[in-house]
């Protein structure tokens, strides 16, 4: 193994650890209440720590180089491309991706009227705005990448629907 080699697996390894700090900061930040510290303390820690984590980040993307940055670009998006739903999927599987997308979305229209027919049903309660978020977000991956592409299509002006052929 070369110096050059040798280097560059060191400046690999420092960048990465760089651009993890510089993301990872924020899991401090639920903690910090326990461990006594004040609201302003908090968002003075938040102020500093994202000029810092900026910092971290071009100096990460300076250690490593071109290479080194385009190699763990391709470590992240490799990882995070295996966990992508798939591009197609069966015709039952999207039926029941539209159908977890939808109950959400109902359920959060219809609360407040519901609210006057069922007593003691509580709209404002976090539990189900959790639930409704989670069973929203697994949807989109019911629904493959595919159906991505239609939801984005909503917000691109020149987009046209196009419907296959029927037999």
């Amino acid at each position: 193994m070369s110096e050059e080699q040798i280097q560059a697996d060191w400046r690999i390894k420092l960048g990465l650890v760089l651009f993890v700090i510089s993301i990872a900061w924020v899991l401090v930040l639920p903690i910090m209440p326990f461990l006594g510290f004040s609201g302003t303390e908090i968002a003075a820690f938040s102020g500093v720590m994202v000029v810092i984590a900026e910092l971290l980040l071009v100096a990460g993307a300076a250690i490593t180089g071109k290479e080194g940055f385009a190699y763990i670009k391709g470590l992240v998006f490799g990882v995070v491309k295996s966990y992508a739903p798939p591009e197609k999927v069966s015709k039952t599987r999207y039926t029941i991706g539209l159908i977890l997308f939808v109950i959400p979305i109902l359920l959060y229209w219809a609360m407040p009227y519901m609210e006057r027919l069922i007593p003691g049903i509580d709209t404002s309660s976090l539990a189900f705005a959790i639930a409704g978020d989670v069973l929203l977000l697994i949807s989109l991956f019911v629904l493959g990448g595919d159906f991505w592409n239609k939801l984005r299509s909503l917000f691109v002006h020149d987009a046209v629907a196009m419907f296959p052929e029927r037999s």
